[in-house]
């Protein structure tokens, strides 16, 4: 989906069922029994010490499995954790969102209402890239106000000066005609119109400090749901490439190009009906991207 057009896992489980020690033999002994026997002779067994490591080796395991699910916490977060009852933090739950795939924390603050505020680093630039391209696929690109909007928002000021005329002509009345829209960019009545993308990757070309430059992999929704509709809603693989540089409060797109896929062999899914389209665009809603 480029700004001027529209828009099993196979898990691999693995048991692993070795005995104790790997003998696949069971080991019996006798409190008062002398020297002899398979295994070189008995010892008492010392039950509170076999005890002890149980308990040890279980509360080993909690606190891994604990520290795996806390992600990318800070260490005075992780400290007070520590400090505070085996339960795992107050709530028990982890810190940071499943979205931070590397613990940096997710942006808090929007800026007419898109995310702002992602970090002067390569991760940054990825977190930004990743948002900027769900909102430039957003169903706001097709109306002149929220368009002139975003683009202001996402680009350079020079950028953006330059692009305003471009998408202008490139979202023209006849476009969106042509996708089912009226001149405005609105849907039929009883019809909603779908235009999302959904990054499924991000990676940084290349990194200055000042400039970045950042490739987001993306599936694209677009098309408009409705039992009348002669425009029903597909999906397109594609790849932004998004030359972006630091204006000292952020990240701006100073350039962009888009190339296809790369898109995978289609599985065998049934596509929705309208109505459920329509339903799953009410109740899903999107995510703010970090990395």
């Amino acid at each position: 989906m480029s700004l001027g057009d529209s828009q099993s896992n196979g898990d691999s489980a693995r048991s692993d069922d070795g005995g104790y020690g790997g003998t696949g033999q069971t080991r019996t002994r006798y409190h008062d029994q002398g020297t002899g026997g398979p295994y070189g002779g008995a010892r008492r067994p010392k039950s509170s010490r076999g005890m002890v490591t149980g308990v040890a080796v279980v509360a080993l395991l909690i606190a891994a499995i604990a520290f795996a699910n806390r992600g990318g916490d800070d260490s005075s977060t992780s400290a007070s954790s520590t400090a505070g009852s085996g339960s795992g933090g107050s709530a028990g739950q982890p810190d940071t969102a499943p979205t931070a795939a590397s613990g940096e924390q997710p942006v808090t603050k929007k800026a007419a209402g898109i995310p702002t505020g992602f970090a002067h680093n390569r991760e940054g630039a990825q977190s930004a890239a990743a948002n900027y391209a769900v909102t430039l696929g957003s169903t706001g690109m097709f109306r002149k106000d929220t368009r002139d909007s975003i683009v202001d928002a996402l680009f350079t000021t020079e950028a953006a000066a330059k692009l305003k005329g471009p998408l202008d002509k490139a979202y023209s009345a006849s476009f969106l005609t042509r996708l089912g829209l009226d001149a405005n960019g609105n849907a039929p009545e009883g019809s909603t119109f779908v235009s999302r993308v959904t990054p499924v990757g991000t990676k940084t070309v290349s990194y200055g400090g000042a400039t970045a430059t950042v490739d987001i992999w993306y599936v694209g929704l677009t098309g408009i749901a409705g039992e009348t509709s002669t425009s029903p809603v597909t999906s397109s693989w594609k790849t932004w490439t998004y030359d972006m540089s630091w204006s000292g409060s952020g990240w701006k797109i100073v350039s962009y190009s888009e190339k296809d896929g790369p898109t995978p062999v289609p599985g065998d899914d049934r596509a929705a009906d309208s109505d459920e389209i329509n339903k799953a665009i009410d109740e899903y809603g999107g995510f703010t991207y970090a990395r």
